[in-house]
């Protein structure tokens, strides 16, 4: 499957698991704190929405980005505020149709054009890889919420791919100088494939399920909670801090052994 498919193919699997819900049940609180189903469906749809602003109109985006600047975490939680607040058609039925316009965007846009983001710009493959990222995460939260699991499939090496790229970037944003030297990642993949990533000669090593991988950088596990196999004290202080999203610190999710 292309890239493309891939998000096409997390797009269906969150809708899959909304679209037949009663309204109520779209008032049901995740994970999330303070967020419902519908704010988790309304936060992917908004940025979508978002993403095709920057794909197709680079001067539209820079003027969001000034709004955004001002209050960054509270500028997303009020986007997602909002979206909740319409009805689960509306939202399913905007979103669906925004999301084809940005698979269509994003396919248009030449190779070698970065799109501007709210970090780095990126180049259409990573913007897609990141929203593959963001939908499978918050689509986990959803699942969490209705109490049901997802089959995992090979299509999170997408999200793996960005937790590996992003080591450093969670050293940035938490104050912390990253470490010089590069990790061995050695991931097992839902189908039993393994993926590695750096030189077989690291001294830190990340092993273990790419599903918990994957739950750690997108800070939807706690490392409590996880299988991983940590080598080195670097590796095991970026475990602490790990994190493939953009913006400020994120809080991560309380260890289910707490209190016990």
């Amino acid at each position: 499957m292309s890239i493309a498919e891939d998000l096409r193919a997390e797009y269906a699997s969150l809708d899959n698991l909304v679209a037949d819900l009663p309204d109520e049940r779209w008032a049901s609180p995740t994970p999330a704190e303070g967020w419902t189903i519908a704010h988790q469906v309304g936060h992917i749809l908004w940025t979508d929405r978002v993403s095709l602003l920057a794909a197709t109109d680079p001067d539209g985006f820079a003027e969001l980005l000034v709004v955004a600047g001002a209050d960054p975490l509270g500028f997303v939680d009020q986007a997602a505020e909002v979206e909740s607040r319409r009805t689960p058609a509306e939202i399913l039925a905007d979103w669906r149709d925004t999301r084809e316009m940005l698979l269509a965007a994003l396919a248009d846009v030449p190779d070698g054009v970065k799109v501007p983001w709210f970090g780095p710009p990126m180049s259409a493959t990573s913007m897609t890889t990141a929203r593959i990222m963001e939908t499978w995460a918050h689509a986990l939260d959803v699942a969490d919420a209705l109490g049901v699991r997802v089959e995992p499939t090979d299509r999170i090496r997408n999200v793996a791919h960005i937790g590996v790229r992003t080591r450093d970037f969670a050293y940035m944003v938490n104050g912390r100088t990253a470490p010089t030297e590069p990790f061995r990642y050695e991931l097992t993949g839902p189908s039993g494939e393994v993926w590695t990533w750096g030189p077989d000669d690291a001294t830190n090593i990340v092993r273990g399920d790419a599903v918990d991988f994957c739950e750690l950088v997108t800070q939807r596990r706690s490392i409590d909670d996880l299988g991983l196999e940590l080598i080195g004290d670097d590796a095991n202080e970026w475990a602490t801090i790990a994190q493939c999203f953009a913006g400020p610190p994120g809080s991560g999710r309380a260890s289910s052994k707490e209190g016990l």
